[in-house]
C-alpha cells in the first residue's frame, strides 16, 4: 500500500487569485442563511397564509379552463405562482428540519407544509383531466391565440401525451389526497435510522472512539487497518440487521404504493410508470442493466487490481473502501472550495463566479452535527431566491469530490433559473446528475495536473476508477435490485425484511465476483439495502450510472476544447426543463438509449486501469534493480 502525508495549504490553493477564503466569517461560513427565503418565521407563517389564498381563488378556475385563451393563461398563472410559493414555504420547513431531525418544533413545520402539499395537490388534481377535456385542437389554437401561453406549451403538451394514463377529476383527486400516505415510508424510515437508532460507538487502533452512525459509517470504513474496517462494517450492519423487519416493512410499503399508482393509471409496470412523466424510453434503464451485466469482467478486473495494490489475497466487502493509495491529505472547507473553483475553470468565469458568489453568501450547511441529516443534497426550490446545499463534510478528498458534485446540482438550478421562466426551470433527475457527475470529473482532471509524484497520481486514478464503480457499477446494481423487487410485488410476492436480504445478496455477490472467487461477501453485509434511502425515490438510481456515462463523453469534448462543447452543454444546463431530458441530451449528442455511451464509460475505466498497471509495474520493476 502507498501512503502520501501531505496537508493541502490554503494559500497554495489559492495562488490562483481565489479570494472567498477572506470573505467567508469563521463563525458563519459553515451554515446557510435560510433568511434569504423568509427573514423570520413570522414571514413564513404569512408566506403560507398567503399560498392559501392564492389557492383559494385557483380553485376558482375549475371548469374553466376551457371557456377562452385568456382565462386559461389566467388560471395557469395562478397555478404556477402557487406553486413556485408553496415551494419556497416547503423547502424553508424542510431544510429547517433536517439540521436537527431531533428539533420537534422544525418537525412539526415541515409536517404543516406537508399537509399543505396534499391540500394542493388535492384542490389543483383538476387540472390534468380538465386541459384534456377541452382537447388538444382548442388548445393548440389557444396558444396560438395567446403569447403569454406558450411558457405553458411543453406542460400543456405533456398532459395531451399521458391522456391515456390520466384519470378522471375524482381519481386524481383521490390520488392526490393519498400523497401523505405514500411518503410515510420514506418519512418513517428516515425519522427512525437519523433520530432513533442506537449508533454504536467503538474504538479504533488510531482513536479513542468512533460513532459509528451513518455519517460516521462514510467517515470510517476506509481506514488503513483492515481489522478496524471489519470492526466498522460487523457493527453498522449488525445495527441494520437488528431492524431488517421493520426496514422490510417500509420498503414493501413503498414499493406497493408504486405499484398501486401504476395499475390505477394503467400502466404495465412500476418502471414504465416511473420514466414516463419525464418521457424516457423503457429501452434506456433496460439497455444500462444489460450493458453493465454484459461487462461485469471490468468490475472484476478493477477489483483484483485493487487486490493487488492493497496486497490482499482474500478479498473481501469491507475492502472496497480504502483508496489504492491511501492519503492522509486534509483538505479544510476552503482549500475544497478552492479546488473546486479551480477545476472549473474550463466552464468559463461566469459559471466560476457565480458558484463562488454562492460560497461567499452561505448557500451551503457543510460540517455534520448530530441530529443532522446525513448525506448530501442540494435543494433548488427556491427559485426566486438561489439553490441551497447541504453538506457532511468530513476533510477528505471524498468529501472535496462530494463537494464539487453538489454544486454542480447548485449551478445546473442557477443557470437554469437565469433562463428560463418557472414553469420550464425545474429539470428531470435524468439530466440532472450529468452536471454533477461532470464537475466530479473535471475535478479528478485537475487533481491529476497538478499531481506531482506516481503515488498522488496513482490515488487520484484510484479515485477515479472508485467513482466509476460506485457510480456505474454500483448503482446499477441497484437499479437491477430495485427492478426485481419492484416485479416481485408485481407478482404478487410479499417483500419481508428476509426476502429483501436473500434477493440483494445474490444480485450483490453477482455483481462482485462472489462465486468466481474474486471478492468474498460476508452473508452478514447482504442487509444493505436497508441502507440505501434511494430505494424509496421510485426508480431514480439508474439515473447516476446513466450520468456518468453522458457527462464522461460531455467532460472529454470539453476538456478537449471540441468546436462547440462548451456551448453544448452549458445549454443543456440552463434549458432546464424546457423539452424531455432524453432529447435534451441527444440535442447535446449523447443518445442513451443505445450501449455507445455504457461502452465508452467501460473502455474509461479499462483505459484508468492500463495507465495504472503500468506504473505499478515501472514500480515493480525498479524495486527488483
Amino acid at each position: 500500500m502507498f501512503l502520501i502525508r501531505k496537508v493541502i495549504p490554503v494559500a497554495l490553493v489559492l495562488a490562483a487569485g481565489a479570494s472567498f477564503a477572506e470573505v467567508i466569517e469563521e463563525s458563519n461560513r459553515d451554515s446557510w442563511d435560510l433568511s434569504d427565503l423568509y427573514p423570520s418565521l413570522e414571514a413564513w407563517t404569512q408566506a403560507g397564509q398567503e399560498v392559501d389564498v392564492m389557492l383559494a381563488e385557483f380553485v376558482k378556475c375549475k371548469d374553466e379552463l376551457g371557456s377562452s385563451a385568456a382565462r386559461l393563461r389566467e388560471c395557469l398563472d395562478l397555478f404556477y405562482r402557487g406553486q413556485k410559493e408553496f415551494t419556497r414555504y416547503f423547502i424553508y420547513a424542510a431544510m429547517g428540519s433536517d439540521v436537527d431531525i431531533r428539533d420537534q418544533d422544525a418537525m412539526a413545520k415541515r409536517q404543516t407544509a406537508g399537509l399543505m402539499a396534499t391540500r394542493l395537490s388535492t384542490d389543483t388534481a383538476f387540472v390534468q383531466p380538465e386541459l384534456l377535456a377541452v382537447g388538444e385542437e382548442t388548445l393548440l389554437r389557444y396558444i396560438a391565440a395567446e403569447p403569454g401561453l406558450e411558457e405553458y406549451r411543453y406542460f400543456i403538451e405533456n398532459v395531451v401525451r399521458q391522456a391515456q394514463h390520466t384519470l378522471g377529476e375524482e381519481g386524481e383527486g383521490v390520488i392526490a389526497a393519498a400523497g401523505n400516505v405514500t411518503a410515510a415510508p420514506f418519512n418513517i424510515y428516515s425519522t427512525l435510522t437519523n433520530a432513533e437508532v442506537t449508533w454504536p460507538t467503538i474504538a479504533l487502533s488510531d482513536t479513542e472512539e468512533a460513532r459509528i452512525d451513518q455519517a460516521g459509517y462514510s467517515r470510517y470504513r476506509g481506514v488503513i487497518n483492515r481489522d478496524d474496517r471489519q470492526k466498522v462494517f460487523d457493527e453498522f450492519w449488525g445495527t441494520w440487521k437488528q431492524f431488517e423487519r421493520t426496514m422490510g416493512t417500509t420498503l414493501n410499503a413503498a414499493i406497493n404504493a408504486d405499484y398501486f399508482q401504476a395499475t390505477v393509471r394503467e400502466y404495465p409496470n412500476s418502471l414504465s410508470a416511473a420514466i414516463d412523466n419525464a418521457n424516457i424510453p423503457e429501452t434506456v434503464y433496460r439497455t444500462l442493466v444489460s450493458e453493465t451485466n454484459a461487462n461485469l469482467d471490468t468490475l472484476h478486473r478493477y477489483l483484483q487490481l485493487r487486490a493487488r495494490i492493497l496486497g490482499i489475497d482474500d478479498l473481501r466487502y469491507f475492502d472496497i473502501y480504502p483508496p489504492l493509495v491511501n492519503s492522509d491529505k486534509e483538505f479544510p472547507l476552503e482549500a475544497g472550495m478552492a479546488l473546486t473553483l479551480e477545476a472549473l475553470k474550463p466552464l468559463g468565469e461566469d459559471y466560476v463566479s457565480a458558484m463562488r458568489h454562492g460560497l461567499e453568501n452561505r448557500w451551503m450547511d457543510a460540517y455534520p452535527s448530530e441530529g443532522k441529516r446525513s448525506g448530501a443534497y442540494m435543494q433548488g426550490g427556491g427559485y426566486d431566491v438561489h439553490p441551497y446545499v447541504l453538506m457532511n463534510y468530513n476533510e477528505n478528498y471524498g468529501s472535496v469530490s462530494t463537494l464539487a458534485h453538489e454544486w454542480g446540482h447548485a449551478m445546473h438550478s442557477y443557470l437554469a433559473a437565469q433562463a428560463q421562466p418557472y414553469p420550464t426551470y425545474s429539470y428531470s433527475t435524468f439530466t440532472a446528475e450529468i452536471a454533477s457527475t461532470f464537475n466530479e470529473a473535471l475535478l479528478l482532471e485537475h487533481m491529476l495536473s497538478i499531481a506531482e509524484t506516481d503515488e498522488e497520481r496513482l490515488f487520484y486514478l484510484g479515485s477515479a476508477l472508485e467513482s466509476i464503480r460506485g457510480t456505474f457499477f454500483r448503482q446499477t446494481m441497484f437499479a437491477e435490485f430495485e427492478l426485481a423487487i419492484h416485479e416481485e410485488v408485481e407478482q404478487g410476492r410479499p417483500l419481508t425484511g428476509q426476502r429483501l436480504t436473500e434477493m440483494y445478496a445474490d444480485i450483490l455477490k453477482r455483481y462482485h465476483g462472489h462465486d468466481e472467487g474474486v471478492l468474498t461477501i460476508d452473508d452478514a453485509y447482504t442487509v444493505e439495502w436497508a441502507y440505501i434511502p434511494h430505494f424509496y425515490f421510485n426508480f431514480y438510481v439508474y439515473q447516476y450510472a446513466t450520468s456518468i456515462a453522458a457527462a464522461s463523453l460531455l467532460a472529454q469534448d470539453v476538456l478537449s476544447r471540441r468546436e462547440g462543447a462548451l456551448d453544448n452543454y452549458l445549454g443543456l444546463l440552463a434549458a432546464g426543463g424546457s423539452d424531455y431530458p432524453y432529447e435534451l441530451l441527444k440535442g447535446a449528442g449523447v443518445d442513451m438509449a443505445t450501449p455507445e455511451p455504457y461502452r465508452a464509460t467501460i473502455a474509461r475505466m479499462n483505459k484508468i486501469m492500463d495507465q495504472i498497471e503500468k506504473i505499478l509495474d515501472r514500480q515493480q520493476y525498479a524495486t527488483n534493480e
